[in-house]
């Protein structure tokens, strides 16, 4: 064996292996393991999942979830949720002639402070005007904001990620015009209280 492979085998061997853990709001689950040396060299890390691999539904495969390990008690790294998105499979299916889509990008503050960004989709049944889609979008934003700023962040990653605020949305906005399907494809984290402390760690261990 080389000087070079043997010491590649070295490295491996000194570093320890984490298990990755859902926050509570997601079951507290192991999600996955990494491995790491130094602990801080593991804070920051971003672990993609599906929402299957947490509530054993296979329904839920269409579901990508992702969280960051923001801590490290022991072998255990503890993450926050970091946002989710539709699978470009499942959101290529929604798509139907003679149907409408209504995309809206909206900013939300929870009321512990953290920001998040989530994108709606709404199709309708039929095609619909410009004008009903401008009223359909404001309200979504409407909706979307009011709900957030009674909500924790981890109510409203729940929220998110399990549909409840879609479904809400989905029945004021049917009321203007019919829906086939709305739903939050696209939620990402932004920025909570807290933050800078995993970002120094992330950017010592870069």
């Amino acid at each position: 064996m080389s000087a070079e492979a043997r010491r590649v085998r070295d490295k491996w061997r000194t570093k320890g292996w984490y298990s990755i853990v859902s926050p509570s709001y997601f079951n507290g689950v192991e999600i996955g393991s990494t491995p790491g040396g130094d602990p801080s060299g593991v804070i920051g890390r971003i672990i993609e999942i599906t929402l299957y691999d947490i509530t054993g539904d296979f329904s839920h495969q269409y579901l990508k979830l992702y969280f960051q390990v923001t801590d490290i008690k022991g072998s255990k790294a503890d993450t926050i949720f970091k946002g989710h998105e539709y699978g470009r499979d499942y959101l290529r299916s929604l798509v139907r002639r003679g149907s409408t889509r209504i995309d809206g990008i909206f900013d939300l503050t929870t009321k512990d402070n953290y920001k998040m960004r989530i994108s709606v989709v709404a199709f309708s049944a039929a095609r619909v005007k410009t004008s009903q889609e401008t009223t359909v979008r404001e309200l979504i934003k409407n909706i979307a904001e009011e709900k957030a700023k009674v909500l924790t962040f981890d109510q409203l990653a729940q929220d998110l990620v399990y549909g409840k605020i879609a479904s809400e949305i989905y029945n004021q906005t049917k009321k203007i015009i019919p829906l086939r399907h709305v739903g939050v494809r696209k939620s990402k984290l932004i920025s909570w209280p807290g933050m800078e402390a995993v970002t120094k760690k992330e950017t010592a261990a870069a």
